[in-house]
């Protein structure tokens, strides 16, 4: 069993539309089964460290955006992938804390977003460093399908991933293929 458990819904990357490995799960019963796992934190946490650590290929996190990003932090080394809940477009919670996964706590592993995935905040998802998107939104999957992320052709912010070096500030650069 492989995807996301919402129909309609998609995984988009940077390098193009894939099959999904992973599956959502509401506890951890679900990893007596093959495949990999999106747990929720409660259960994630429930797991035995040793299950966490031989399970690690197999398990990933969602964390909601009121759920804290301090109670993973600490095990980011046993866990392949961190899920980030997007449930309303007007929370913006969980792009903090993809932000912070990447910036302060070094996670190398894939950094999903879910739920309302957005046009106007792919963009920016990807320059916080989210790199797979579970993407239901009609207006986005259309313009993903024709290769268009879309945002602005320079930016104002810095951002995790740095600029490429040019004159003055980075982060005050043309976005790469806006010229």
């Amino acid at each position: 069993m492989t995807g996301t458990t919402t129909a309609g819904t998609r995984l988009w990357t940077p390098d193009g539309f894939r099959e999904d490995e992973w599956t959502h799960a509401e506890s951890a019963e679900a990893l007596a089964g093959n495949g990999r796992f999106i747990l929720p934190l409660q259960a994630f946490l429930g797991l035995e460290e040793q299950t966490r650590k031989s399970a690690r290929e197999r398990i990933g996190v969602l964390l909601q955006p009121g759920d804290e990003l301090d109670k993973i932090t600490g095990l980011l080394d046993q866990l392949s992938l961190v899920a980030l809940a997007f449930p309303a477009f007007n929370d913006g919670r969980s792009f903090s804390k993809g932000e912070l996964l990447r910036a302060r706590h070094h996670f190398k592993g894939p950094v999903r977003a879910t739920g309302q995935v957005l046009v106007d905040q792919l963009p920016h998802m990807l320059r916080l460093g989210f790199d797979e998107f579970e993407v239901s939104n009609p207006v986005l999957l259309k313009r993903l399908e024709e290769g268009r992320t879309g945002g602005l052709p320079v930016y104002y912010q810095p951002a995790v991933e740095p600029e490429p070096k040019g004159p003055k500030y980075s982060w005050r650069r043309k976005r790469a293929g806006s010229e």
